[in-house]
């Protein structure tokens, strides 16, 4: 089964591989005037690449998972800020998959009312215990990392993962009818698909896969406060 990584860019097709930190890290730019990637794809790697993009990641997400029904893949959703260290992510990817439906590289293992994301209790950002926290997630701008958040012990069964990762056979998404809802532009698709998937007994896990993500996240702005007051009307909790 081939394995396609499913990523939205506001770069352009030419700009991602030479700028971004997953075009960079996975498919190895070349040197000036030698082209775009000098990385020998293999077979079963393929790129969903949604380049100059200005649509919520559901409505992509959802288009990469209905593409693979008359030809099933291993899915792997992921932001365009990640940068790989690990050369042997695809393997990682097969492996996890062979003990959960979904997995990512951080989560919790509860849910709490109100909860706003998967690793705060509240709209005050306070941090769950880290007894319920799985996963590690390095920050920063290259190698080292600026910062290497190691929140619990990956290989963790959750009910909630950071949406920065995501990966599944599309086989399970389509026969459980899992989607992600499109009213979740930027913000909360991610807690939202995973509520979805432990209604459906979907089992979702965390895994360990060595990134630096770029960005720490935003959950002050107004985009991501709109998301969260649809997020609790639609899950009342």
């Amino acid at each position: 089964m081939k394995i396609k990584l499913v990523v939205a860019t506001r770069l352009s097709e030419e700009d991602f591989y030479k700028k971004s930190a997953l075009g960079r890290s996975v498919f190895f730019p070349k040197r000036e005037g030698q082209g775009l990637a000098s990385f020998r794809k293999p077979a079963f790697l393929d790129i969903k690449l949604f380049s100059e993009n200005k649509v919520g990641l559901p409505e992509l997400y959802n288009q990469a998972i209905r593409e693979c029904k008359d030809s099933p893949a291993t899915l792997v959703f992921a932001h365009d800020d990640l940068y790989f260290l690990d050369f042997f992510w695809c393997s990682r990817i097969v492996e996890g998959l062979k003990r959960f439906d979904v997995i990512g590289i951080a989560g919790n293992k509860r849910r709490t009312p109100g909860q706003p994301s998967w690793a705060f209790l509240d709209t005050k950002l306070t941090w769950d215990s880290p007894s319920n926290l799985s996963g590690v997630v390095a920050n920063g701008f290259g190698f080292p990392p600026q910062q290497l958040n190691i929140f619990g012990t990956p290989r963790q069964k959750v009910l909630l993962l950071d949406g920065l990762l995501l990966a599944a056979h599309s086989e399970t998404l389509i026969c459980k009818e899992l989607f992600f809802d499109e009213q979740f532009d930027f913000h909360f698709y991610d807690m939202d698909f995973c509520r979805q998937a432990e209604s459906r007994g979907v089992s979702c896990g965390t895994w360990d896969l060595a990134l630096i993500h770029e960005s720490a996240g935003n959950l002050s702005s107004p985009a991501w406060a709109s998301g969260y007051r649809r997020y609790l009307q639609k899950w009342g909790d």
